[in-house]
């Protein structure tokens, strides 16, 4: 253990699109990024098997070998990246302090927040297992809908993005059976009205996944009534979890604005934060899109920002 302190001038928290995508343009304007990428190099797409939708893979690729490609990408330009995680910042004075792995601390110019989103799932078996193997279970409709197109799926979630990522599902696939463990949806009325008028989404009330039956792919799921305890066997293809995402925003909570779930909040149309040096990027303070393309956009917009706010104060 040191009591050295290293100092940088931009240091990237996260290695999804967005701290790639940042480290890429951050590297080529010189800045000389340093990235750590925390828990789940990769992010998200590490335990997603094929995306399909991020444009200039024409046959599809696999997640985990997109993101060996934008961590390749982003060396080659120069960018300094690291294993590790960090575990506390300081952002109550310039330099910017942060923690690594509690045992060092950096201090950087200018920092860039993209430590991305974890779905929250149910927490029944066999089901992250299969959502990892690509079995057939998914916190995302949008990525993963089409790979189920004119089969049948199921849906559990009660708010607005169940609703939507529904009817999204609704439109590729012959049956969307819609499980929500109260008698009532937390989503707008306007989005329920869109649910429960469309034929092909079945909605069961009051009900709870009891079993999810699989091999190496899902078949089927158990579920039961909470207040008759009558069970129902569903054959389906896939299931789509949609109870929600938590930022991965705990270590910045003293320093940084959010909002009542936790996203970064940042000045529209820009990734700056309410504390002038700190930029945060990608699924950590996106809620509506949560897409691979937005968060590398993104990325690309908190490193010219970043390089825009050391130009201006001098900082080289």
């Amino acid at each position: 253990m040191t009591n050295e302190i290293e100092k940088v001038q931009v240091l990237i928290i996260g290695s999804g699109p967005a701290g790639y995508t940042a480290a890429i343009y951050a590297a080529r304007a010189n800045l000389k990024p340093v990235l750590y990428q925390g828990l789940q190099p990769g992010g998200q797409l590490t335990i997603t098997t094929e995306v399909e939708n991020y444009p200039g893979y024409a046959e599809g690729v696999m997640g985990p070998k997109m993101m060996m490609d934008f961590e390749e990408q982003a060396r080659r330009m120069g960018a300094d990246i690291r294993w590790g995680m960090a575990s506390k910042v300081d952002f109550s004075t310039h330099p910017f302090k942060v923690e690594i792995d509690e045992e060092k601390w950096i201090e950087a110019n200018a920092i860039i927040i993209s430590t991305g989103a974890s779905a929250k799932w149910l927490g029944i078996p066999k089901e992250e297992q299969l959502a990892s193997s690509g079995g057939g279970v998914s916190a995302c409709a949008v990525c993963d809908g089409a790979f189920f197109r004119g089969k049948e799926v199921a849906i559990v979630g009660a708010g607005d993005t169940a609703c939507e990522e529904a009817i999204y599902l609704s439109k590729l696939c012959s049956q969307v059976h819609m499980l929500i463990r109260s008698e009532k949806m937390r989503a707008s009325k306007v989005m329920q009205d869109r649910v429960l008028a469309t034929p092909n989404i079945k909605v069961y009330w009051d009900t709870v996944i009891d079993e999810i039956e699989a091999e190496e792919k899902i078949k089927a799921l158990v579920v039961k009534h909470n207040q008759s305890g009558e069970k129902t066997h569903i054959p389906i293809s896939a299931l789509f979890v949609a109870i929600g995402h938590k930022p991965n925003s705990d270590i910045f909570k003293p320093f940084i604005d959010m909002d009542e779930t936790g996203y970064i909040l940042t000045v529209p149309g820009t990734t700056k934060t309410n504390i002038e040096g700190v930029f945060a990027s990608g699924d950590v303070q996106d809620k509506n899109y949560r897409q691979a393309v937005t968060a590398a956009g993104s990325g690309c917009m908190a490193a010219l920002d970043a390089e825009r706010y050391l130009s201006e104060k001098g900082f080289h």
